[in-house]
């Protein structure tokens, strides 16, 4: 473990991703130093029976919920590289999560944080993002072909012009991205011992593509299961309006590794919103439509995979953000989400593209969809935010 961070009092810790944080319990001299050593917690029933089950990683137990981690690092990396200079402003494109992340490297290190979002943003999070000193601006018109990803990315170049010296994380292609996982990696495997699959939602393709990648190392044979959102182009459905945030995407993120999955999941909302309700009432610990998503894909696997398979599932954040939606009984009512029970296993299809799917539905066979920036050398993030 790094000397930094044992107990280090400079003004400006760095993190960095292959070392651990400070023992749990121990004294913290900055924000920063409370991302990681996040707890695992076993989930049983009711999505499975005992003894059988899974893992949990609660990554909502950081201050922000798991994009902490990539937007501590991207930071320090681009610092580290001269990209971003002290005191320039950061700006970013987020659905809510790596805003919090971001609000908080830019505190640990002084940056001015301006993000861009959407009209689909949770008030709590916008207030929360304003509490926290980010400039929050929404975009107004969703792109005709990115929808409000790209809408919001339209912006982001906008002020990088505007704003002198400003510079963007882009997390969707910055490999620091992925590379800011080794330490959750590590952490599992101090925590589990062994890892025999590990289910991870997709979105800008991070924190699946990190902690895989640092497991393997350990773990070669290690299954990865990626879970997307229905009207996702992430794995080469066609896109369309989505109630869920924080997984699936409208554009083609180049973190996103599909050679390193074994099988993908697409989830549709009224299914996340059952699990998560499940969960919150049988243990507690729950979150939003990420978790939710995840859950029932390791619900079922923990059902169905041979007994002794050991199954760790990533759990992005926590509950409070979605008290108006995924926990609102009116909300979900309006968009017919409420009681609205799962198929007990999952639809499959043999190919990505076979047909568009709009339940719960596995395909064992990935591969980089058309369109995609898979298998093209990692953008340099300076080029990527221009």
């Amino acid at each position: 473990m790094s000397t930094a961070l044992r107990g280090s009092t400079r003004a400006h810790p760095s993190p960095i991703a292959h070392d651990l944080p400070q023992p749990a319990g121990a004294p913290r001299n900055s924000p920063a130093d409370l991302v990681g050593h996040t707890p695992v917690l076993r989930i049983a029933e009711p999505l499975c029976p005992a003894p059988r089950g899974f893992w949990a990683k609660l990554e909502g137990a950081n201050p922000g919920g798991i994009k902490d981690r990539p937007a501590l690092h991207m930071v320090a990396a681009a610092r580290t590289r001269g990209q971003l200079t002290p005191g320039a402003t950061i700006v970013e494109s987020t659905s809510g999560t790596m805003g919090l992340g971001l609000a908080l490297a830019g505190a640990t290190y002084g940056h001015p944080v301006v993000l861009v979002t959407d009209p689909g943003i949770e008030p709590l999070m916008l207030h929360q993002l304003r509490a926290l000193g980010a400039r929050v601006e929404t975009v107004a018109e969703p792109h005709p072909l990115g929808g409000w990803q790209e809408a919001r990315r339209t912006r982001v170049r906008e002020l990088l012009r505007d704003v002198p010296g400003a510079w963007c994380p882009d997390q969707y292609n910055n490999p620091d991205n992925a590379a800011a996982y080794t330490g959750l990696a590590l952490e599992l495997v101090f925590q589990l011992g062994r890892i025999d699959t590990l289910v991870a939602a997709v979105g800008t393709g991070g924190h699946s593509a990190g902690t895989a990648r640092a497991l393997r190392k350990f773990f070669p044979d290690m299954r990865l299961v990626g879970v997307d959102s229905i009207r996702s182009t992430i794995f080469g459905q066609s896109a369309g309006p989505r109630l869920m945030r924080g997984l699936g995407s409208s554009i083609h993120p180049g973190n996103v590794d599909h050679a390193a999955f074994d099988e993908v999941h697409w989830v549709a909302p009224h299914e996340a919103v059952w699990t998560c309700r499940r969960l919150a009432r049988h243990n507690c610990p729950s979150g939003g439509w990420s978790v939710g998503a995840v859950s029932l894909v390791a619900g079922w696997l923990a059902r169905t995979q041979p007994p002794g398979d050991r199954i760790a599932a990533i759990f992005p954040d926590g509950m409070p953000r979605y008290w108006d939606t995924v926990y609102s009984d009116d909300y979900c009512r309006s968009h017919d989400l409420l009681d609205r029970c799962p198929a007990r296993q999952p639809d499959e299809i043999a190919t990505q593209q076979e047909r568009t799917v709009e339940r719960w539905t596995r395909c064992t066979s990935v591969t980089p969809p058309p369109g995609s920036p898979a298998g093209r050398p990692a953008t340099n993030t300076s080029e990527a935010a221009r």
